[in-house]
């Protein structure tokens, strides 16, 4: 049962330090809008694997590719600005420390910042996902485990002002892809409790902050 140091939207500067090596766990998970130092430096003191989606206040990390272990855009070397090693799932299905995981970063459009998207944009995004899914599962026979996002489903645990509200389209990719987990960040609770939600066979929860979790 892989263990995980899931982060999101909030640094805990009690982590930021050597103190965080007497934590165990197999990866990190991240859900957005962190410093991508933060994610590299949990990465590093805890010799684990980090996937990751961004939020809508991370650099825009599209375009980029790997070709001979050089960092590229627009066929030139150019510095990646996200997390030394880590592996970005937006858009993406990876397996990473046993789990397989389905991503889709950013949020709903509501200034020209990077990665956010209007709702028509994001469902394109998804079905595209959801096919790259689907054709892994009949390559392999495996399902998602972890669906990655950084914005919750529209009407679980969003706002209603318009940057905190959630993706219409991530109720029929629960639906479609049936994964164990969505895992989200985005919509901060301030101190208010903020219980799971159901969905089906989905359990989604809110990881702003940090948590450990132990995934069956």
């Amino acid at each position: 049962m892989p263990k995980a140091l899931v982060v999101s939207d909030e640094v805990d500067e009690r982590l930021w330090t050597d103190a965080v090596r007497a934590v165990a766990v197999d990866l990190v998970i991240g859900a957005g809008d962190l410093p991508y130092d933060y994610l590299a430096f949990l990465a590093g003191a805890l010799d684990v694997p980090c996937v990751f989606v961004p939020g809508n206040h991370d650099p825009d990390l599209s375009g980029y590719t790997r070709y001979g272990g050089l960092s590229m855009k627009d066929g030139f070397p150019a510095a990646w600005p996200g997390p030394a090693g880590g592996i970005n799932a937006d858009g993406r299905v990876v397996d990473v420390a046993g789990l397989r995981f389905a991503g889709l970063g950013g949020s709903v459009r509501y200034n020209d910042g990077p990665n956010q998207w209007t709702q028509r944009q994001q469902a394109r995004r998804a079905r595209g996902l959801v096919r790259r899914a689907r054709l892994r599962r009949w390559r392999d026979g495996r399902d998602v485990d972890v669906l990655l996002t950084h914005s919750p489903p529209l009407n679980l645990g969003d706002r209603d002002d318009p940057p905190h509200r959630g993706f219409a389209c991530l109720h029929r990719t629960i639906e479609v892809l049936r994964p164990k987990w969505l895992l989200h960040g985005h919509i901060h609770p301030h101190g208010e409790p903020v219980p799971d939600r159901v969905v089906g066979e989905t359990r989604i929860r809110n990881v702003v902050g940090h948590r450990i979790m132990e995934f069956s």
